[in-house]
C-alpha cells in the first residue's frame, strides 16, 4: 500500500499520576472514532497512544506510597483497573502503546538529545526562575497569572539549576510561518492564542534537561542530567515508529502524524515540537487538533482536584457504546462543553432508546410479523413516497465522511440521525400495518420495510466508528454484510429477499431520576471510601445542645451574589455584594480566595448569610455578616449554595 494511503493518528500520551478520568477517555474514544473512519475508508492506519511515566511528580508521589517509580507507573498502566485496562474496557483499537520508560525509547532519546546537541541547538547553562511540579513547567515572573501557574493557577516554586537549553528562540518565524497556514493547528482560534500570548511576545530557549530530580533518562554524555519532559514526551510519536532505534522500522512510511491533543497541550504540540522537528531536519506534524475540555460545574476536570467523572463506573451501567456515543454526539469538537450524568442519561434515551434503537426494533419487528422473519423478493416502489429517504441515504456517506475529514464527529453523527429520523417518520407516512390490511399492497409493505432495512444498513455502518459493537449487532439484525465503504455510499445492497433477526432492546429507556438518585448514592459511597483509605479525620462531633430561642436570635437569610472580586492587599479575603432583599446591597468579607480561583463565576448564586452580626473591620473595609459554609478540612472549604429559585431576602428558620 502506498504511502499516499497511510494515516498515523495519536492520542497525547497520558501522565499516569493517578488513575484517568472522563476528559482522557473523551480525548481517546474521539482518537479512536478517527482511526476507525479512516480504516473503514480503506486507509492503513497506525493509531498510537501511551504513556509518559518520568518527571519529579512521579517521583516525588512514588516515595508517598513508599515504592519506586517503576513499580508506581507499572501499577497504573499495567495494574487492575489502570490505563490498559480502562483503553481495552473503551473498544480501543491502538494500534501500539508507547511508555516513556521503554528501552528503545530511552535509546531514542539519548540520540535525538546528542543529535539537536550536535547540531549547536541544545547548550548548556543555568535555569532561575519558577516551577510547577503538577505541570512539570516553568514559567517567567511575567508569565504568572496572580503569582500562580497559568495552566492550573496552583503554586509555583522557585527553582534555580545548572541545564540545557534548546534554542527555541531560533525557530520563532519558521514556526510563526506554519501556524498562519491555517491547516497545521486547528480550529483556527487556537492559532491566535498561540501567535498572541507566545510568538508576538518573543520566544524564550526552552529548558531541556534537569539535575535535581533522577526518575528520568540520562543524558548520556552528562550523566548529572536527565532529559526534560519535552524531548522525552513529545519524541513519542516518532521513537514509537522506529526513529534512531531498531524496535520498529516504520517511521518513513507512516510519518507525519495527526496529533490530537486537549487544549491545554496545544503549546507544546504546535510550537516546541515542530521546532524541535525542524532541528532534527524531519517533516513536521501533518496536523494539531486541539479539542477542547470537558468541564464540571464549569471547571476543568483535575485528577488533582477530584472533580472527575468514572468513566469504569459510567460504562458499566450504561454500556461502553452508549458512553463512547454520548462523547462524540453531544461535544462540539473544538470547544469545552459541560458534563453532566444528567445530560449522559438524556442521550442515551432520546437517540440511541427512541430514535436509533426504536426503529431497528420496529422495522425488524414488522418484516417478522407480516413476512415470517424474511422479504418477498416481490416489491413495488413509490418514487414520490420513497425518493426523499432513498436520496437521504445515499448522500450520507458523503456527508459524513466530510464532517469527518474535518475533525467534527458530532456533525457528522448529526447527518446519521437526520436519516434516522427521516426513516422514523417514513414509516409513520407509509403506516405499514395499515398496507398490511389492503389486498394486494404486500409487494408495496415489503418494499416500504426494504427501504427502512436498507437505511438503517447504511446508518449503522456509518455510526462504526463511534460503537463499533452496536452497529455490528444492527448490521447482523437486518441481514447486512461486512461494512464496507463502497456499500455504504450506495442505496440497494440488500438483497430484496433479505431476512432480520430478532433481539432484545438496542438501548432500553433510563428512569432518569431513579438514576441519578443512584448515582449520588454511588459517588457518595466512592467518597467515603476514598477518605477512608486516605485516612482522612473523622467528622467531628455534635456540638452541645442549645435552646431554640438562642438559634432563633441568628437572622439568617437567602442573598443573591451580586459581585465578587479578591481584596486588594489581601491574600485571603474575597469582596461579596449580596442582594440580602432589602433594597440596599450588603458587602460581606470572607477568607475564601484560596477556594475560588475565579471569584466572578459565582455572580448570580444564592448563598445563606448571617445579616445580624456586629459590623467588623478586615483589610481596611468593613464586612457586615457571615457566609455559611462547609469546611472538610483546612484545604477545602465550600460555600453553602442554594436553589436558585429561593427569592434573595428569605428567612432560614
Amino acid at each position: 500500500m502506498s504511502k499516499e494511503n497511510t494515516f498515523y493518528i495519536t492520542t497525547p500520551i497520558y501522565y499516569p499520576s493517578d488513575k484517568l478520568h472522563i476528559g482522557h477517555t473523551y480525548c481517546t474514544v474521539a482518537t479512536d472514532s478517527f482511526a476507525r473512519y479512516k480504516r473503514l475508508r480503506g486507509y492503513d492506519v497506525m493509531f498510537l497512544t501511551g504513556t509518559d511515566e518520568h518527571g519529579q511528580k512521579i517521583e516525588e508521589k512514588a516515595k508517598e506510597a513508599g515504592v519506586t517509580p517503576q513499580e508506581f507507573v507499572d501499577r497504573i498502566v499495567e495494574g487492575e483497573g489502570g490505563i490498559l485496562d480502562l483503553w481495552k474496557l473503551m473498544n480501543i483499537s491502538n494500534d501500539r502503546f508507547i511508555r516513556t520508560t521503554d528501552d528503545y525509547h530511552v535509546t531514542s532519546i539519548q540520540r535525538i538529545f546528542r543529535k539537536m546537541y550536535d547540531n549547536g541547538d541544545i547548550y548548556k547553562g543555568k535555569y532561575s526562575g519558577m516551577y510547577c511540579t503538577p505541570c512539570e513547567s516553568f514559567w517567567t515572573e511575567s508569565q504568572l497569572v496572580d503569582g500562580k501557574c497559568p495552566d492550573c493557577g496552583r503554586e509555583v516554586k522557585y527553582a534555580e539549576e545548572e541545564a540545557y537549553f534548546f534554542r527555541l528562540s531560533n525557530y520563532a518565524q519558521r514556526i510563526k510561518d506554519l501556524l498562519l497556514t491555517g491547516e497545521f493547528l486547528q480550529p483556527m482560534s487556537r492559532v491566535n492564542e498561540m501567535i498572541k500570548n507566545f510568538i508576538d511576545p518573543g520566544l524564550e530557549d526552552l529548558c531541556v534537561s534537569r539535575t535535581s530530580f533522577s526518575w528520568g533518562i540520562p543524558v548520556d554524555f552528562d550523566p548529572g542530567h536527565v532529559v526534560y519532559v519535552w524531548v522525552d514526551a513529545l519524541s513519542n510519536y516518532i521513537t514509537a515508529l522506529g526513529y534512531l532505534n531498531d524496535k520498529y522500522d516504520d517511521y518513513e512510511h507512516y510519518w507525519p502524524a495527526v496529533h490530537i491533543v486537549g487544549k491545554e497541550i496545544v503549546r507544546f504540540h504546535s510550537i516546541i515540537w515542530p521546532a524541535m522537528l525542524m532541528s532534527l531536519g524531519e517533516p513536521v506534524p501533518a496536523k494539531v487538533y486541539g479539542h477542547g475540555w470537558l468541564l464540571i460545574d464549569g471547571g476543568k476536570m483535575s485528577k488533582s482536584k477530584g472533580n472527575v467523572a468514572d468513566p469504569y463506573l459510567l460504562a458499566e451501567r450504561y454500556g461502553v457504546d452508549a458512553l463512547r456515543f454520548f462523547l462524540m454526539r453531544t461535544f462540539p469538537f473544538g470547544s469545552d462543553g459541560n458534563f453532566s450524568n444528567e445530560l449522559l442519561i438524556n442521550c442515551i434515551n432520546a437517540d440511541l432508546a427512541n430514535d436509533l434503537g426504536n426503529l431497528v426494533s420496529r422495522t425488524t419487528a414488522m418484516v417478522n410479523k407480516y413476512f415470517g422473519g424474511k422479504l418477498p423478493a416481490e416489491q413495488e416502489a413509490d418514487e414520490e413516497k420513497d425518493s426523499d429517504l432513498i436520496a437521504m441515504a445515499s448522500a450520507l456517506a458523503e456527508k459524513v465522511g466530510a464532517e469527518m475529514d474535518k475533525f467534527q464527529p458530532q456533525n457528522a453523527i448529526g447527518e446519521i440521525f437526520k436519516v434516522l429520523n427521516r426513516a422514523n417518520k417514513y414509516i409513520d407516512e407509509n403506516a405499514p400495518w395499515l398496507l398490511i390490511k389492503e389486498e394486494g399492497k404486500k409487494p408495496r409493505l415489503a418494499r416500504v420495510l426494504y427501504n427502512l432495512l436498507e437505511s438503517i444498513r447504511i446508518c449503522a455502518g456509518l455510526l462504526t466508528p463511534f460503537m463499533p459493537e452496536t452497529s455490528a449487532e444492527i448490521a447482523k439484525r437486518v441481514g447486512a454484510p461486512e461494512t464496507a465503504w463502497d456499500d455504504l455510499c450506495s442505496f440497494g445492497v440488500l438483497p430484496a429477499d433479505v431476512a432480520v433477526t430478532l433481539g432484545d432492546a438496542l438501548f432500553p429507556r433510563i428512569d432518569l431520576n431513579k438514576e441519578l438518585a443512584a448515582l449520588e448514592e454511588i459517588s457518595a459511597a466512592q467518597k467515603a471510601a476514598k477518605a477512608a483509605a486516605a485516612g482522612a479525620k473523622p467528622v467531628d462531633p455534635v456540638l452541645p445542645n442549645v435552646k431554640i430561642d438562642d438559634f432563633a436570635k441568628c437572622d439568617m437569610r437567602v442573598c443573591e451574589i451580586l459581585s465578587c472580586e479578591k481584596v486588594q492587599n489581601s491574600d485571603k479575603l474575597l469582596k461579596f455584594v449580596l442582594n440580602d432583599g432589602s433594597g440596599t446591597p450588603r458587602q460581606i468579607l470572607s477568607g475564601m480566595q484560596a477556594f475560588y480561583a475565579e471569584p466572578e463565576k459565582l455572580v448570580g448564586k444564592k448563598v445563606i448569610a448571617i445579616l445580624n452580626l456586629p459590623a467588623r473591620k478586615m483589610a481596611g473595609q468593613e464586612s457586615n455578616g457571615m457566609l455559611l459554609c462547609a469546611e472538610g478540612d483546612p484545604e477545602h472549604v465550600w460555600l453553602t449554595l442554594v436553589d436558585d429559585a429561593i427569592p434573595a431576602g428569605s428567612r432560614i428558620n
